[in-house]
């Protein structure tokens, strides 16, 4: 007899056992209670969450100008989901290649008279054609040459050259700053539009088009539907029974739907103030429910002790309003209604008896197959 052991989930509802008499029916099975030795487990509450989520903030200030689609809507990697709009940074972007241009104009222009300086000094007149004010010029600007009556004409111009190569120097350095606010611009052109980094759909949208915008804002939530996990706070007492690739039990809030949920990832430290740590747990492809559904793990507990619970067909519950019950064979044969207390799912069509039964004792399955045998129910 092949038995699955299954972590128990918690306590439903308590119940007391009751003396109901009960007539034998056909179809009905007659199995022996086992049990399966479990350990103690903790149930956690949990949301759903997707493996990938973006959440788009405005980079830059202005006005939304597109919105791709709504809550719901599907959109391939690279689209574009949100725009703002550009009109004040396009009139920079213009400004700043005029710039551009004034700058390319007066690298030009000193190129030239750094040239024509190099090649032709003083604009091609000599020395003895310059004048007497020319001389008196040279004077001025160097009154050393003017008291020791020398004549010294390479100084100016190496002056002169010096003087233009500055202007040369100027101009590049405007023609850089030209270019490095072109390229700031295009870049802040860029961030006005937010681009889907992988396939999903839109979870959530903040503004509107036409709605103003401030550097941080959130805009419009993303995320990739076709991957989900659970996010669970584990108590730190809990952690040594958890590690990275075990498959625990897991109950979706999706008509109860139990799941085997995989851990993927647990957060290397624990919150200061609640002493929990962080576990994601991914759940199998093509489970049923989205992002934001409540679910539930449970972790067992390595430092409880192990014990031996019965264990009966689902077949078996008979429920009186919200109690469930199991049929008894008594020592007298007869039958009698034993109200139980229900714990975790074994296999596939098992249930862990918490209270009201013992191992051993015999159940009646009502309207179960005659062919039906008690190893086959947790095979």
């Amino acid at each position: 007899m092949l038995i699955r052991n299954f972590a128990l989930v918690g306590f439903l509802s308590a119940a007391l056992g009751a003396g109901i008499a009960f007539a034998a029916a056909q179809g009905d099975t007659v199995i022996t209670v086992v049990g399966v030795p479990v350990g103690a487990t903790v149930t956690l509450g949990g949301t759903v969450i997707p493996v990938k989520d973006v959440t788009f903030a405005a980079q830059i200030p202005g006005r939304v100008e597109t919105i791709a689609g709504e809550e719901g809507s599907l959109f391939d990697k690279g689209a574009e989901l949100i725009t703002i709009n550009t009109d004040d940074l396009l009139a920079k972007r213009r400004a700043a290649w005029a710039n551009l241009a004034n700058a390319e104009a007066a690298l030009r222009n000193a190129g030239v008279q750094y040239s024509r300086e190099w090649v032709s000094p003083y604009g091609g007149q000599s020395n003895d054609m310059m004048g007497g004010m020319s001389s008196i010029m040279r004077n001025f600007t160097n009154p050393m040459q003017s008291f020791s009556g020398s004549s010294a004409p390479g100084l100016d111009r190496n002056a002169q050259l010096y003087q233009y190569g500055t202007q040369i120097e100027t101009a590049r350095g405007q023609l850089a700053a030209a270019r490095a606010s072109i390229d700031q611009i295009d870049s802040k052109i860029r961030d006005a539009k937010s681009v889907a980094p992988f396939k999903g759909v839109i979870t959530k949208k903040l503004v509107e088009v036409g709605d103003p915008v401030q550097p941080g804002q959130p805009m419009l939530e993303f995320a990739d539907m076709s991957k989900l996990q659970i996010k669970v706070e584990v108590p730190a007492r809990l952690m040594p029974g958890v590690k990275v690739g075990m498959v625990v039990p897991a109950k979706l809030d999706v008509g109860n739907v139990n799941v085997q949920a995989r851990v993927a990832q647990i957060f290397p430290i624990a919150d200061p103030e609640r002493h929990t740590v962080t576990v994601k747990l991914d759940l199998p492809p093509g489970a049923p429910g989205g992002a934001g559904m409540y679910a539930e793990v449970m972790i067992t507990d390595v430092n409880a002790k192990v014990r031996e619970l019965p264990v009966v067909p689902k077949k078996a519950l008979v429920w009186r309003g919200s109690l469930p019950g199991v049929i008894v064979l008594n020592d007298k044969n007869q039958q009698e209604l034993r109200l139980v207390r229900t714990g975790d799912e074994v296999g596939a069509d098992g249930i862990a008896i918490l209270s009201g039964l013992r191992v051993g004792e015999r159940v009646v399955v009502k309207g179960a197959n005659e062919e039906t045998e008690t190893g086959k129910l947790w095979n």
